[in-house]
């Protein structure tokens, strides 16, 4: 209770950031004010909420929470993201030097609801990003740190939303190649067009939803049929698309995008993305029950076969549930014959 510390809080409304420090006591915590660009007003409130929270000791290092807070901007009531987390070098040198306090930091993001919470992790790995550059005793908080801030929401809210907008119609490929782990090469873009790219792939992407093992097999599989990398050309106002893959759930899928695209939405985007994965691994959990079925009952068999051919999405499903059976002689049995089936 009686050390000394920095504590961070950063505001924004919209595109903003911002750092506060501070110094607890065994009573309250004092918090500093490092940058912001929110009214006076506005940015006391907002020190109250997050002292609160510290005081409850309910910040964890590295891990952001999301809240919604009441403050006096037009806005009123807005969606509030928070992190606490201490500077990298110095909390290195605390570690081997116990009198040595590592200065602590809250940085706080604000948008227009609780939405943000589906970007909580993005978030996170912009903080640790932000925990990595962070050297104040260089004095790099103009010139590095406030323009890092003020760029979170376009960093890392908007490339789902950026992606769409390029993409259109040719979306469809890209939730393919996604969905199925296919090696995916981008030629002649620019580094924030690449990252867009890559960060769209993972987000929609089953990884974390299917086996880790399935999922390992899977990229090796795809990336040994290497004919089947896609490549997307960006040198023209539209990506050309070389051996892209689709299919009728992906096309679907891509509809829903183009269709919110109008709204200009990115907290939509990311809530339809959640949405296509789950659908997705509702159909492989169905297709796998159908396949357990289908061991001791043709009339299942035939039950798989009808769902592989109207689910849409019949050969992505086939190829996870082909690498989860490997080792499963009756299962890939069963996969072998609508392996078949479907070819016919």
């Amino acid at each position: 209770g009686s050390r000394s510390a920095q504590q961070g809080a950063a505001g924004g409304d919209g595109s903003a950031g911002g750092a506060v420090a501070h110094t607890p006591s065994t009573e309250d915590f004092s918090l500093s004010l490092l940058d912001t660009n929110l009214p006076a007003e506005a940015e006391t409130e907002l020190r109250s909420f997050i002292a609160k929270r510290l005081t409850k000791g309910a910040l964890f290092e590295g891990m952001g929470n999301v809240a919604s807070v009441g403050l006096s901007i037009p806005e009123g009531k807005v969606g509030c993201y928070y992190c606490r987390f201490q500077q990298e070098s110095l909390l290195e040198m605390a570690t081997l030097e116990s009198d040595i306090n590592a200065p602590e930091y809250v940085v706080c993001f604000l948008g227009g609801s609780e939405k943000e919470d589906t970007f909580r992790l993005e978030l996170d790995k912009y903080i640790q990003n932000l925990k990595i550059n962070l050297d104040l005793e260089q004095k790099n908080l103009e010139t590095c740190v406030s323009p890092y801030l003020r760029r979170w929401f376009e960093d890392a809210i908007c490339p789902i939303q950026r992606v769409v907008q390029l993409f259109q119609d040719k979306l469809a490929s890209l939730l393919h190649a996604a969905l199925s782990y296919t090696p995916v090469e981008v030629k002649n873009a620019d580094e924030r067009t690449e990252k867009d790219i890559s960060r769209f792939l993972a987000a929609a992407s089953l990884q974390g939803l299917v086996q880790e093992g399935t999922m390992t097999s899977l990229c090796i599989a795809m990336t040994e049929e290497q004919h089947k990398s896609m490549v997307i050309d960006c040198s023209g106002p539209q990506p050309q698309l070389h051996n892209a893959g689709s299919n009728r759930f992906c096309e679907d899928w891509m509809q829903a995008f183009v269709n919110g695209a109008e709204g200009g939405n990115p907290f939509l985007f990311r809530q339809i993305l959640e949405n296509f994965k789950l659908k997705a691994i509702q159909d492989v959990n169905n297709l796998k029950r159908f396949i357990r079925q289908a061991e001791m009952n043709h009339y299942a068999l035939f039950k798989c076969y009808l769902f592989l051919k109207n689910c849409g999405s019949g050969d992505i499903l086939l190829k996870i549930v082909k690498v989860e059976h490997a080792e499963m002689p009756e299962a890939r049995n069963v996969v072998t014959v609508l392996e078949e089936f479907m070819r016919e």
